[in-house]
């Protein structure tokens, strides 16, 4: 699914394309995709809105209106949004369509139905969005400081991998970004996060900050599903630079000496290098 990198992208795509448009015209095909309201709600929600901003908070995208309301954009598995000319012909399982005044339409294209959209009051998010309201930390959009993330690890006998997954503690990061980072802070995904010392949390700080950034000035990561892409429907390159996820069983590229190993935790892949993680 899209992590925070590939949701930076898009969100950078809606800054450039809809801050400042008026929605005109709002289309709900496959209802399941505004399940946590209704058709109408979104349509109501949305209809002569002006869009303010493009906010992302971890892997939710945020746009305030000036009607108050927010609309926020979930891509889960396989949701994409795209900008296109209004008359353009459509992608198959085009579930939402807001057409702008400027003659451009917003497509929300989701083949497997998990993703959402919904109109929703900030000053109840607790209660209509309250995953939302349970994120923790941003580590782009917010600030990150290495003391509360030496905090954290503190705090929770959790294994790494688990920890950086957990959205309640640092906001963002999936599966394909947790082996990475971990990789980069050279430190095993299943190591306890209240064993590792100072020096250990001050690289797992670094490596969250720099691989999320690396990825975001490339546009991301697209898989051989190419499923993930930017408004402009381009494909990331991130997935070029992976140097654990994806490569079981390959030589790893940095200690040249281990091999790439996948175990199965929780039902995720993890992937490390024995030799140069610990």
């Amino acid at each position: 699914m899209p992590e925070l990198p590939e949701v930076e992208t898009v969100r950078r795509g809606l800054d450039q394309h809809l801050v400042g448009r008026t929605v005109e015209h709002v289309e709900v095909g496959r209802e399941r995709v505004v399940r946590r309201t209704s058709r109408e709600a979104l349509i109501d929600g949305l209809t002569n809105t002006t869009i303010l901003r493009a906010d992302r908070r971890g892997k939710y995208l945020l746009m305030p209106l000036d009607s108050g309301d927010v609309m926020m954009i979930h891509l889960r598995m396989s949701g994409q949004v795209l900008i296109a000319d209004r008359g353009a012909d459509r992608p198959l399982h085009t579930h939402v369509v807001l057409s702008l005044d400027n003659d451009t339409e917003m497509w929300f294209v989701d083949p497997r139905t998990f993703g959402e959209v919904v109109v929703f009051d900030p000053a109840n998010a607790v209660v209509e969005l309250p995953p939302i309201a349970r994120l923790g930390v941003d580590p782009i959009a917010e600030d990150f400081p290495r003391a509360h993330l030496r905090q954290l690890v503190r705090a929770t006998s959790q294994t790494l991998k688990p920890f950086l997954l957990d959205q309640t503690k640092v906001a963002g990061i999936g599966n394909i970004y947790a082996d990475e980072i971990l990789h980069r802070a050279r430190l095993r995904p299943d190591r306890a996060a209240n064993t590792i010392d100072a020096a250990a949390t001050w690289r797992l700080h670094d490596a969250i900050r720099d691989i999320l950034n690396d990825s975001i000035k490339v546009g991301g990561s697209t898989l051989g599903d190419a499923q993930y892409v930017d408004v402009d429907g381009e494909s990331g390159s991130f997935q070029n630079e992976h140097r654990v996820y994806g490569r079981t069983g390959q030589r790893c590229s940095t200690c040249g000496r281990g091999w790439i190993r996948r175990t199965i935790s929780g039902g995720r892949s993890t992937h490390y290098c024995p030799v140069c993680q610990h």
